[in-house]
């Protein structure tokens, strides 16, 4: 017995040398067999193996050319990462199960879609643009506040607007010792007791329009978003899902095709045709002229003023 298998039949596995290693659970729910907390239930049953060891522990980290199997069958190849629109109608919850026993989003789905995790949340009473993906990284990359993208709302508000404590929300605003970042905000309407307005916000704090039109002396009975990042709700209609195109994905994010998943079989090369040549690469990057793929990225990835 190897050592690296050792390592991993006593709990403590590790990716090789030189590999980039991720937990095996996680590895396993990306494959879109089970959730994470599933998987680490089967590997606490004895039912899952790496390079044919049975785990015992679910602290083991896998590399690429390690082989995991769950109940003896090869752990399948994960799809590649998607990305959904889904008009979210209010009174759901978004989570997977809710203890309360409320409505969920995923209650709501249409059949025939891949396991999903949100990006991002809505709460109960809020609308709009949710975005969803089968694929955790890409759901935490689109979720840091790094990424800069700004999340654009559509609010109804009770109460009388003052527009100069409106604007100074632009310089960002700090509130029960929590500190919110630049939120570009503008009255459209003032329709009696009520005030529609349209904001912006790049990070997206829990209940954070909510608590801030509070401190306003304003109270939100409708919160509809708009747009998250170049994503648009655009006329989906409430309760319909539409996937990104994986094309207009990748030029969103920059990025060429995703490489080999971790956990999976290697790809085998094609063979070169004789006389072939490998064709020079574009002088512009992956990245070029992208900015309108029907996304509108233009509009949203700026950071409000």
């Amino acid at each position: 017995m190897s050592n690296s298998a050792m390592d991993c039949h006593a709990g403590k596995g590790r990716a090789g040398k030189g590999q980039a290693g991720e937990r095996v659970a996680k590895v396993i729910a990306r494959a879109g067999l089970c959730s994470r907390r599933e998987a680490e239930r089967l590997i606490a049953e004895g039912r899952v193996a790496v390079d044919g060891v049975t785990l015992t522990s679910p602290a083991v980290t896998v590399g690429p050319d390690n082989r995991i199997t769950v109940n003896g069958q090869a752990l399948p190849a994960p799809e590649p990462p998607r990305l959904f629109r889904y008009h979210k109608p209010p009174g759901l919850v978004t989570t997977a199960r809710d203890p309360q026993g409320r409505p969920t989003v995923f209650d709501r789905l249409p059949a025939g879609l891949p396991r999903l995790m949100p990006v991002g949340r809505l709460d109960l009473t809020s609308e709009g643009l949710l975005l969803l993906t089968n694929d955790g990284a890409l759901k935490r990359r689109l979720e840091l506040p790094a990424t800069g993208w700004v999340r654009r709302y559509r609010v109804r508000a009770y109460g009388r607007v003052e527009p100069e404590r409106l604007a100074a929300l632009a310089k960002g605003i700090r509130i029960s010792g929590i500190d919110y970042g630049a939120i570009s905000a503008r009255l459209d309407s003032q329709q009696g007791a009520n005030a529609w307005l349209t904001m912006a916000l790049s990070e997206g704090k829990n209940r954070e329009i909510r608590r801030v039109c509070e401190h306003l002396g304003l109270k939100v009975n409708r919160l509809i978003r708009l747009a998250y990042g170049p994503f648009q709700l655009g006329k989906l209609a409430p309760g319909a899902v539409a996937e990104v195109p994986p094309k207009v994905l990748a030029e969103q994010l920059g990025e060429a095709p995703p490489a080999r998943k971790i956990g999976t079989a290697k790809a085998k090369p094609r063979p070169k045709k004789p006389g072939s040549r490998k064709r020079p690469a574009p002088k512009d990057g992956p990245a070029g002229a992208r900015r309108n793929s029907g996304t509108r990225a233009h509009a949203d990835r700026r950071r409000p003023a």
